[in-house]
């Protein structure tokens, strides 16, 4: 390269350092000291944080110690600021999934870390940005160690100073230019923002709850259906158990065809399709069959059937070997047990990865019908709020009701039932179907 003096040697870009402590065997209380970056005078709060609260939830801890409103993307850094390279960093959903900046790469999901793995020992620093545009840049500065109780609350506000900038302010820091836009500048008001965490979104965290459905309850609490929403979220987390349900005799169908495949399997057409007499047979139990139409001796014409057997191979139970349906290992175990087949059901509802639209649909079809049983599920509801989302067909039409049918979820809780289906009793959640959704929901 001598002979070329304009050319330079780039180096290989740096990883970013994995800054993170391990995580505590015992639940804490960190009290930490948190303050608005180049404020003057200095607006700051003293926070008393459950060592085990996840970042995503530290992020709504600090939108309420700030009145804030979640209105625009944050991220969390270790190290350094939240764009320097030497910091590690902690990303909230949307830079997760979209990646707009290349340093992001390395960022791990704010919801995947916990606060003992960024705090430790007293002196240890946490930085937060909030709001790209106006930047709000808080640093955490962990003071204590405190002993929990078995009740410790995920967050209070012990003390402070001054009240923190409203939105889209500008980046307004010091008393002169906060008095503006602030009808008191100087006010702080502690017991006031301790009760918002007593919102619906906190009591959905601490009740165990799916997260991605309190994140999702949350991102729509102030649209049409909002209310209804929470309240439907709010009775999920915090009613009694429902009474107890025969498992038995809501999953005939599923057993049905597990028995069927125990020893040699079910064997299948050419076409891979069900013989005449299993069809004959297993539109006999299969709940949606009974109001069907026409002769119910071939698989290809029995629609409802069909998608319930597929259904049951999405589901891990059934697997096609050979022209021959067999009992996968999880099919194996469910095939003797009825509440395992239960618990295996449950924990497959919720799809773990794929679509994004089919995760969100399926959490709010799951929260109504888990509070709605001897109700009709309310598909145009459940469409409305996820138009709200910013869903739309790709040639612009709203989201219909209609397209509900076709997920995986209503196949499992239309047929979860100890009784056929008619008319009458169509998309009626049964009591099994609610209780299977709250079990799949994280409740009781």
């Amino acid at each position: 390269m001598s002979d070329r003096p304009y050319l330079r040697l780039v180096r290989e870009p740096m990883s970013r350092p994995d800054l993170r402590r391990a995580r505590r065997r015992d639940v804490v209380i960190y009290r930490v000291r948190v303050h608005l970056d180049d404020s003057d005078p200095t607006i700051w709060r003293r926070l008393d944080l459950r060592s085990n609260l996840t970042l995503d939830l530290l992020h709504q801890v600090l939108q309420v110690a700030f009145d804030w409103t979640d209105s625009h993307l944050h991220r969390f850094s270790l190290g350094g600021g939240a764009f320097e390279h030497h910091s590690q960093l902690f990303l909230c959903p949307y830079d997760v999934e979209n990646k707009e900046w290349p340093e992001d790469d390395d960022g791990l999901p704010a919801t995947e870390t916990r606060l003992d793995e960024t705090l430790s020992e007293p002196g240890d620093v946490l930085h937060y940005l909030y709001d790209y545009g106006d930047n709000w840049e808080l640093t955490l500065r962990l003071e204590e160690v405190l002993t929990a109780d078995s009740d410790s609350p995920a967050a209070v506000v012990v003390d402070g100073e001054r009240a923190a900038p409203p939105e889209d302010c500008g980046h307004l820091l010091d008393a002169d230019s906060l008095s503006d836009v602030l009808p008191d500048p100087t006010l702080f008001e502690p017991e006031r923002l301790n009760k918002g965490f007593g919102d619906a979104y906190f009591v959905l965290r601490e009740s165990g709850i799916n997260v991605r459905l309190a994140d999702l309850v949350h991102r729509l609490s102030l649209t049409p259906y909002g209310d209804d929403l929470t309240k439907a979220a709010l009775a999920l987390a915090g009613s009694r158990p429902l009474d107890t349900v025969a498992v038995a005799d809501n999953l005939r169908a599923h057993q049905w065809f597990l028995d069927r495949a125990k020893d040699s399997g079910i064997p299948l057409t050419p076409a891979g399709y069900l013989k005449p007499a299993d069809v004959e047979e297993a539109a006999k139990v299969v709940p949606e069959m009974g109001d069907w139409i026409g002769k119910q001796n071939r698989e290809v014409n029995c629609y409802p059937l069909l998608r319930f057997r597929e259904g049951l191979q999405s589901l891990g139970l059934l697997r096609k070997y050979k022209g021959t349906l067999l009992l996968t290992k999880a099919g194996v175990a469910a095939q003797r047990d009825p509440e395992t087949l239960w618990r295996h059901l449950a924990g497959r509802l919720v799809p773990k990865s794929g679509e994004k639209f089919e995760l969100q649909a399926t959490l709010l079809l799951l929260a109504y019908a888990a509070t709605s049983a001897g109700s009709k599920m309310p598909f145009e509801k459940v469409a409305a709020l996820l138009n709200e989302v910013g869903w739309r067909h790709s040639d612009g039409r709203p989201v219909a009701a209609s397209s509900l049918y076709h997920l995986p979820v209503y196949n499992v809780l239309i047929n979860l039932t100890d009784q056929p289906i008619d008319v009458a009793r169509r998309d009626v959640v049964s009591p099994g179907a609610a209780a299977l959704a709250r079990l799949a929901l994280g409740g009781s």
